[in-house]
């Protein structure tokens, strides 16, 4: 990897400048304004076209269709992605390599109308990029909202919206996200998705990974069982499986509706390749019978940057960093290309220097970029929980000469190696870093464990309060899959109270944890606090599952500390 790399995209921009359209004129500023759009389609570039899109084909031929709704995303204070996939012929559904090249235009409008086309383009869908189109549309307003839509062969798609971030150094006076992880099809519907949709005050949604899911049907469902069946039915290995999952999920009219309402802001975890997943392999996978790892890894990534509207940054990971003026910026993970392969639960390996997480140019990134920035508050899109969760965890100067004695963990036995507790080399070095830098109203905004939790992220577990936190972290639940509940076919608040209690107990800085709900979180930040408003559904496995809200959790600036809040945020 090139040492140069940055993550930041306000400089960068891509393709040919298309001008600005005579249909502006009626409202265009004094100032002309050079509207400069990048249309990508999975990494080749489209030539600029003007207003007025595909034209419809002479021929018999069946008309295209855009049955997989259209998206935004990685929004910028001068531009925006647009996605869409484009079904040419009806055989040319996702993975089977099958249609014709199909021009397809797109206009992006400050009116739903599209009486004002700030911006055009078309660029060529194949085969080759299973017919998704992306447009990297550049020179526009912030903070501002515009409309979208794509054409083919004179069928023209919806309209959708999206918006800018303010300009760097605005003073915002709110930022509000929807927040949601786990996202399993055969284990039930995507409600969250619409209630998020309909609440018409997101600036934007942010995805913290397991988008999609691996496994064959039947094998990770609800309960044991299937709501609605997996395409394909066995397990993804290929290019043409990860596909064909992908094209499933964006079937779905509550996961359209909520990206054709605002962008979105996403990163990847394990179950976009297989459970469990690090650099080498996943416990997931089989050499052999599944193929090589790393032909499973490009794969999943080809066909992850294909469906989803994000920007490929270093080495084609998903970790990156956006800007929300001068309120706050957004660093966004990814924590499974780099990571050490998992050790087990009580396995003294977990505080080793040569064990790693993040990977030692993406924790640098991470560490520059907290240090440098200048923004109130400082928001980390974190795969994995970040805050302790273990038992018979004592005073390092009491617990780490005799761990180290008996090959067992210095920070107290782990619950789920697969977190942060799996590296605490990684995790002491980032705490260090926060605590001896100064740097305050740090939040990790997390997802993985199909639970909901609420914490300050402590600088040493055993001696908090004491010691203090140096962050906070709010953890969403699933949108749809199995929590432990569900995995024991038991009735929630049942044996769940035994574990929330026992949890609560031997870690202090776990202010709350619901380990039976499903639903997402809504993120509200003004320069004063962070809030995050835990919301359920009624019941994962209806179409009509109605959402609630059930816990609000707050940090002040400047506190670092989570305190409860009686209230959502209206």
């Amino acid at each position: 990897m090139r040492g140069d790399w940055t993550a930041d995209y306000r400089l960068v921009a891509f393709g040919d400048v298309t001008e600005p359209t005579d249909a502006l004129s009626v409202s265009r500023p004094r100032r002309r304004r050079v509207l400069k759009a990048a249309v990508l389609t999975a990494g080749a570039v489209a030539v600029p076209l003007g207003l007025g899109g595909a034209t419809a084909t002479a021929t018999a031929a069946p008309a295209p269709q855009f049955l997989h709704g259209l998206a935004s995303g990685d929004p910028l204070p001068d531009g925006i992605l647009l996605w869409t996939r484009v079904t040419p012929t009806p055989d040319a559904v996702p993975g089977s390599g099958r249609g014709p090249d199909v021009e397809v235009g797109w206009q992006l409008s400050t009116d739903r109308s599209f009486t004002a086309v700030v911006a055009s383009g078309t660029v060529t869908a194949t085969a080759t990029t299973d017919h998704t189109v992306k447009a990297d549309v550049r020179g526009l307003r912030p903070d501002t909202d515009y409309w979208y839509r794509f054409t083919a062969d004179g069928v023209t798609s919806p309209a959708a919206r999206t918006r800018t971030t303010p300009a760097a150094d605005a003073a915002l006076s709110r930022l509000r996200l929807g927040v949601a992880s786990c996202a399993n099809w055969e284990a039930g519907y995507f409600s969250a998705y619409r209630h998020l949709a309909a609440r018409g005050d997101l600036d934007a949604f942010l995805f913290l990974g397991d988008y999609i899911y691996e496994y064959k049907s039947g094998e990770f469902c609800a309960r044991g069982s299937v709501v609605r069946p997996h395409e394909p039915a066995h397990e993804i290995t290929t290019l043409a499986d990860y596909r064909t999952r992908h094209g499933r999920y964006k079937t779905d009219p509550d996961l359209q509706a909520l990206h054709a309402a605002v962008p979105t802001i996403a990163i990847w975890d394990d179950h976009e390749f297989a459970n469990d997943a690090w650099s080498g392999g996943a416990e997931n996978h089989t050499p052999g019978t599944e193929g090589v790892w790393a032909d499973r890894v490009a794969a999943a990534k080809q066909a992850y940057f294909e469906w989803m509207p994000v920007r490929p940054s270093v080495a084609g990971t998903t970790y990156r960093r956006l800007r929300y003026g001068k309120l706050a910026d957004l660093h966004l993970l990814d924590l499974r290309s780099f990571r050490s392969e998992q050790v087990k639960v009580g396995n003294g390996d977990v505080d080793s220097a040569d064990r790693t997480l993040t990977g030692r140019q993406q924790l640098d990134w991470l560490k520059s970029g907290l240090s440098a920035s200048d923004t109130t508050w400082r928001l980390i899109g974190n795969e994995v929980m970040i805050s302790p969760v273990a038992f018979l965890s004592l005073p390092g100067f009491l617990l780490r000469p005799l761990a180290k004695l008996l090959g067992l963990p210095g920070e107290g036995i782990a619950v789920n190696t697969d977190q942060w507790d799996g590296y605490t080399h990684d995790r002491r070095e980032l705490l260090g870093h926060l605590k001896q830098n100064g740097i305050t109203n740090t939040v990790f905004l997390t997802g993985d464990i199909h639970s909901a939790w609420a914490a300050d992220v402590p600088y040493e577990a055993a001696t908090y309060p004491a010691s203090g936190s140096v962050a906070t972290e709010f953890v969403v639940t699933s949108v749809t899959s199995d929590n432990i509940d569900d995995i024991l076919k038991v009735l929630p608040q049942t044996v769940s109270l035994v574990g929330v209690a026992a949890l609560e107990a031997a870690n202090r800085h776990i202010k709350w944890i619901d380990l039976d709900s499903h639903g997402y979180g809504v993120l509200d930040i003004t320069p004063q606090a962070a809030q995050m408003d835990f919301y359920v559904l009624s019941d994962r496995t209806r179409k009509d599952a109605t959402s609630k809200w059930t816990r609000s959790y707050r940090t002040r600036s400047g506190t670092q500390q989570i305190e409860r809040v009686y209230s959502p945020v209206k």
